[in-house]
């Protein structure tokens, strides 16, 4: 008999004895007199009846009805009824027997207790002995299946302590990385779904992205259509898998993604700025909601109730102290059984473990790329130490070089020309000399500003093979320290494939520097830096952005001046030297302001040849 919530079913003489819903006690003899005699009567006592007068019959009533107990005469027409208890016992264990004979026979009785009677009574049959032993029969009859019902709930009960404890040993350890996480959440969902566990039908499982923008469908686990009905957990009751090996086995038992539930769950999604919807207000305020035939106080999109085919669920919060993470959402798809109060409170305790593991999972995570951001900010400062002050230097240097060569060049040609005019004109030995000495100071001169002039003009690149990612990350990781203290978030939006160019690997990272460097300085008080690249058939763009106050329109078009600067220290050259090391690599550089603010630095460069 199926599990059943029992109900009083009164008597005349005011007693109750105690049945489930729509159980009946089932009348079988082939003397109609007898059975028109005990029907009345416990009709009369209030229970509900039922009659046959041959074990095929009495198979039928069987089959068809809830029958909790039988009047059963051991001589039938066309069997012996001690015959049939093994069978009645066999098909269900449940069902209470009285025995009713003519024949008052220890033997017989005693044939009948050990082939499965509950009692033995003879006839004729008196009420009163018979309103008794049903009586005390049902009621036993309910002790039995109470105590099986208690033991149930009991090894549940045990079955929910033993995952959460697991699972808190498992979060308890120093990291837990992303498979851990994985294997976690696919136990707490096995602990949802499980006969040991809550026995939903179906759980699943989704989370907000790294960036919040939208909720997004992760596991589930449970039969995607009904006609499956437990085919899932019918193996794992079979083979008795204990708890380890459902953890053990979770991938063997249809909980891979080409499962039909988890192409429900992958197709689950929805835009955190969604506020309405019932899974983003169920997240972001934190409040469990139970959807009863589609029904529930806030409106349940018909989207969703169509991507999981099923009218009735509850939505389960996940969350931290700092954020939203996410919901679990579970139902009885196969049984259609009525989700309870008592049923929700022990679905969140599991959401809370779980809750737990993904944000323990995220400090770990957000610990280790800090790490990983500090090994790579050490190696860059180690291998890079002098290169700012290198790059600075060579900007200024070479060209006060360049400028000094142009400015000095026509005087000291001035001077050369008429110290030689002069001498041509003069025979005065002494005269002579002077100016011949004057003339050859000055070739000396020109000499030099020219070799100056061609070793500034003319350095080109040493190009060679250099994946683009791989030097913007470099470049950008020297300035981590400086983004961390002034509070200054960064994004990288490289798209793949990662292009590998020709470039001056120093000369560029030289480049990138000096632009990243004056994003940075353009936000003290913080904002955000985004390097992002975007590619062409003939072009690789690089495009650096800042949050500064950007620019003032009458300065862009002198911002890559030599010696042109709006800050009160430096030389004003690193934009001239970025504009200048960009051009001799065949690319171009140019700056916006943005209008929400900031400023935007372009680089293009040529695409790699195919």
């Amino acid at each position: 008999m199926a599990d059943s919530q029992y109900t009083q079913a009164p008597t005349s003489s005011g007693e109750k004895t105690i049945l489930a819903r729509d159980e009946k006690i089932l009348i079988v003899d082939d003397y109609p007199d007898i059975v028109i005699l005990l029907r009345d009567f416990l009709e009369e006592q209030g229970f509900s009846t039922l009659t046959a007068d041959s074990a095929a019959e009495l198979r039928q009533k069987v089959a068809n009805h809830d029958i909790a107990l039988i009047l059963l005469d051991i001589g039938l027409p066309d069997a012996d009824g001690v015959e049939l208890l093994p069978e009645l016992k066999k098909e269900d264990p449940d069902i209470a027997i009285i025995m009713l004979t003519a024949v008052t026979d220890l033997q017989t009785a005693l044939d009948c207790i050990r082939r499965g009677a509950d009692d033995y009574l003879t006839k004729p049959i008196k009420f009163p002995e018979l309103l008794g032993t049903l009586h005390q029969i049902l009621e036993k009859r309910q002790l039995t299946i109470n105590n099986r019902l208690y033991q149930k709930q009991i090894e549940q009960a045990r079955f929910r302590n033993q995952l959460l404890h697991e699972l808190t040993l498992q979060m308890n350890t120093a990291y837990l990385s992303m498979t851990d996480l994985d294997e976690i959440l696919q136990a707490i969902l096995v602990g949802i779904t499980a006969e040991q566990g809550l026995r939903f039908n179906r759980a699943f499982l989704a989370l907000f992205d790294e960036q919040e923008e939208a909720l997004v469908g992760k596991l589930a686990i449970g039969p995607g259509r009904r006609e499956e009905g437990g085919r899932i957990w019918h193996d794992i009751e079979t083979k008795k898998l204990g708890f380890s090996d459902l953890l053990t086995n979770i991938r063997e038992h249809n909980f891979s993604d080409d499962s039909e539930v988890n192409h429900i769950v992958k197709a689950l999604y929805v835009k955190a700025d969604q506020n309405k919807h019932i899974l983003i207000r169920a997240a972001r305020e934190r409040k469990s909601i139970n959807v009863v035939n589609g029904q529930s106080p806030w409106p349940v999109p018909p989207e969703l109730i169509g991507l999981l085919e099923e009218e009735s669920f509850v939505v389960i919060p996940l969350y931290s102290p700092r954020r939203s993470l996410g919901v679990i959402i579970a139902d009885h798809f196969v049984t259609e059984k009525p989700i309870t109060e008592t049923l929700i409170h022990e679905l969140e305790s599991f959401a809370s473990q779980a809750s737990l593991a993904i944000e323990h999972c995220h400090l770990y995570m957000a610990m280790e790329t800090k790490i990983q951001q500090l090994e790579a900010v050490t190696r860059e400062l180690e291998q890079n130490r002098d290169l700012l002050v290198e790059a600075e230097r060579y900007s200024a240097v070479g060209h006060m070089a360049a400028q000094l060569a142009h400015k000095i060049r026509n005087p000291v040609t001035s001077i050369g020309g008429t110290a030689r005019l002069l001498a041509r004109k003069t025979d005065d030995p002494n005269r002579l000399k002077f100016l011949n000495m004057m003339t050859s100071e000055v070739v000396k001169i020109e000499t030099t500003l020219e070799d100056l002039f061609n070793f500034v003009e003319t350095v080109q690149p040493e190009k060679e093979p250099v994946a683009l990612y791989d030097l913007l990350g470099k470049s950008l990781m020297l300035y981590y320290p400086a983004m961390q203290k002034q509070n200054i978030r960064y994004r990288l939006v490289l798209p793949e494939p990662a292009p590998t160019l020709q470039l001056d690997r120093k000369l560029m990272h030289q480049a990138f520097v000096h632009l990243i460097r004056n994003s940075i300085e353009s936000m003290p008080d913080g904002g955000e830096l985004v390097i992002s690249a975007e590619h062409s058939q003939n072009a690789i763009m690089v495009v650096i952005t800042d949050t500064g106050p950007g620019i003032a329109d009458a300065n862009l078009a002198l911002a890559t001046d030599p010696f042109f600067t709006t800050k009160t220290f430096g030389t004003g050259m690193g934009l001239t030297l970025v504009k200048r090391i960009i051009t001799d690599h065949g690319g171009t550089l140019s700056i916006h302001r943005r209008e929400s603010g900031g400023t935007r630095v372009i680089v293009q460069l040529p695409a790699p040849e195919q």
